[in-house]
């Protein structure tokens, strides 16, 4: 399936005020997040890579203990089994790529 329009993708709410659509390739998945300002992503980690590529909005994340405020054309690298947490300043839309594919989430 080389062509994907996020439109027929199922919307899912992960978290309270995270609303996403998931693409996944043989080896990644794609998370497309619109996100509710003041939404709280709660400290978490997983065995995946995951890189954030905020795209609208700002966001304050928190990798390992480090704290930074996000905003259009940032990106985060979020290594393996690193603790991490945020939360929304204003509505954000946000693409996450993982690395291996996040079963999970299929």
């Amino acid at each position: 399936m080389p062509f994907v329009q996020l439109g027929d993708q199922p919307l899912r709410e992960i978290f309270p005020g995270f609303e996403v659509h998931f693409v996944h390739s043989a080896n990644m998945t794609f998370a497309h997040w619109k996100i509710k300002a003041g939404a709280l992503l709660p400290k978490h980690a997983h065995p995946h890579e995951q890189v954030v590529n905020m795209i609208e909005g700002e966001f304050e994340l928190t990798i390992a203990g480090e704290t930074r405020r996000l905003g259009p054309a940032s990106v985060a690298i979020i290594p393996s089994n690193t603790p991490h947490s945020g939360r929304a300043i204003t509505d954000c839309r946000i693409i996450d790529a993982f690395y291996p594919i996040r079963e999970d989430y299929q």
